[in-house]
Order: structure tokens, then sequence, then C-alpha cells
């Protein structure tokens, strides 16, 4: 296990299908405040990938969020916050607004809406998805939430967790 993890109490959220974003209709969004320890890390990003590939989850990438509403509905994603902050709208309209930070990471099960609505200038986001699944971008269609009803709650579920590997909370979250 990696010296940058930290063991807190995971937050869950489980959100309703508000009619354009599905959600999940069984498997709630998993935050790990403060979940990877960057200790005034020079490159966090790289502290944030490392621990993300040491527990399987690939396909990385470094940005931000989209500030329009959009779902996965073919595969769970894990964010990480490597610098700055950002307000987010998780699970659409009817959704929650959550201040992520530094160290902080967000495990959206396929379906969970996500949006950013305020972030600072240094934001940078690392993104990740587990092998089984695949990725598509939803924007809350008619036809794309008809498809996600029937697809959402046959994706795989991982074996790791992104920041704590097979011992991790998410898979006792997950395996409800």
């Amino acid at each position: 296990m990696p010296i940058a993890m930290n063991i807190h109490a995971p937050v869950t959220h489980r959100f309703a299908d508000d009619g354009s974003i599905p959600n999940n209709p069984v498997l709630p969004l998993v935050h790990y405040r403060a979940g990877i320890h960057l200790g005034g890390s020079p490159d966090p990003e790289a502290m944030i990938e490392k621990t993300f590939a040491a527990n399987g989850w690939g396909d990385m990438w470094r940005n931000g969020i989209y500030p329009f509403p959009h779902y996965h509905s073919l595969i769970h994603e894990v964010m990480g916050i490597a610098r700055g902050r950002a307000t987010v709208l998780f699970g659409g309209k009817k959704g929650r607004e959550i201040e992520i930070v530094p160290g902080d990471v967000v495990i959206l099960p396929a379906g969970t809406g996500h949006q950013c609505l305020r972030q600072t200038p240094t934001l940078v986001v690392i993104g990740a998805y587990p092998p089984t699944g695949k990725y598509n971008l939803c924007h809350g269609s008619r036809h794309e939430h008809a498809k996600a009803l029937v697809t959402v709650p046959k994706v795989p579920l991982p074996v790791t967790d992104p920041v704590f590997g097979r011992a991790g909370p998410l898979l006792a979250l997950w395996r409800l």
C-alpha cells in the first residue's frame, strides 16, 4: 500500500434518477476526504496517478471537470484532486453540491451525474477507470437515459478500491 493514503471514514451519497441523469440505482457515490495525503508534494498529480495505477485503475487523464451535466453509463470513474478546488454538482438537478479539494478522491458509480459549477484557476483533476467497462460520455438526452437504465445496473463491479486496493472500503460499500 503506497504511503500516500489516509484512512478516513468515507462519505457516501445516493442520488435518485432525475429524469435526465439516471444516477445509480444501487451503488452510492463514495467520497474520501483527504483520501490521498499529498504532503506538499511538488508533483501531486504523479502521487495520485501512482496510487490509482497501483490499485489497477487506468486509462488516466489530467484535466478539470466538464461544466455541463454528464455521466458515464458503461463504466465507473474515480477522480482525485491534485491542485485547486471545485464545487461540483453530483447527482443531476436534484443532486448535491460538494466542494472538493486537494487530496480528495471521489468514486462515481456508473450513471452518476457530475457537473463543475465553480473552480479555482489552478484546478487539476486526475481521473481513472477500472479495467472493466467501456468509457462513454452521456449528456442526459431522453435516448441516452432510456439506454442507461438498462446498461448502468450491468456495469461490473471493480475488484479493487482505487485508493486502498483489495482491502479498501469501496468493495464493502459496493457489495451491498
